[in-house]
């Protein structure tokens, strides 16, 4: 129980930090797209012609682009908020939350027969976390991690590459994770395009709402005991930050 409630501390607190220097880099970044002068033949011509006005070619180039910037490590947050800008609150959520996914793939593929050896020796706990917590509903349990606002999306990818886990339940329990704060950063992208004041403030309250709800879900699966003690421990491992290199 000790435990638990330390994990709750952490969450909340890691949730508020990286909320709020996630959220004002986004309203921030937007404002500055959508009304500094430098940024205006790049709202108006560039978007239009190579992303929203470009049919499944600009789909694929924001899939692309995407995918590779979420493989190398960029916050899967600032896709959907850039999903939201160029194509809609919808599709936005959509596309960036499958090109989230293609970026998991990539890195956790990388991971598995590129770089092996070196994940296995620089995270060697975390690896031993994820295969004990993941040997049950590998699926759903993915959907936990994902949910909860910590952790290291980037690391989580390649650790989660190196272990045990099935490919197959890790990517999929992992966008159906990603969704709901995608859908709310694609509204806010959306938001700010339009200069939208009541849809960035509703963005901003979904989110808020979505993360005590993950919270609320890791505290129902405690008290139904779907995750046990030493899950916990293990969920705590993985989701505590590290960086990449040291």
């Amino acid at each position: 129980m000790l435990v638990s409630e330390r994990l709750l501390a952490v969450i909340r607190f890691k949730w508020f930090k990286r909320a709020m220097m996630l959220l004002l880099g986004c309203l921030l970044g937007g404002a500055i797209v959508s009304n500094h002068v430098l940024f205006q033949s790049f709202n108006e011509n560039w978007i239009d012609a190579h992303i929203r006005d470009n049919g499944v070619t600009g789909m694929l180039l924001f899939l692309g682009l995407g995918a590779a910037a979420t493989a190398l490590g960029s916050p899967r947050q600032l896709l959907a908020f850039f999903g939201g800008y160029a194509f809609g609150f919808i599709n936005g959520a959509l596309l960036s939350t499958l090109a989230a996914g293609f970026g998991c793939i990539l890195s956790m593929y990388f991971a598995r027969f590129a770089v092996r050896q070196q994940i296995k020796k620089r995270y060697p706990q975390k690896i031993s976390a994820i295969d004990r917590f993941l040997a049950k509903s590998p699926f759903t349990k993915t959907i936990v991690i994902r949910l909860l606002p910590i952790g290291n999306n980037l690391v989580t990818n390649l650790v989660a590459g190196v272990s045990h886990v099935s490919g197959l339940s890790f990517v999929m329990g992992s966008m159906i994770g990603y969704l709901p704060q995608m859908a709310i950063f694609a509204l806010m992208g959306k938001g700010v395009i339009v200069l939208s004041i009541w849809k960035v403030v509703l963005s901003i309250v979904l989110f808020v709402i979505s993360s005590l709800l993950s919270v609320r879900l890791y505290k129902q699966y405690r008290a139904d005991s779907l995750i046990d003690g030493s899950e916990l421990a293990d969920l705590k491992n993985i989701q505590q930050d590290e960086a990449i290199s040291k």
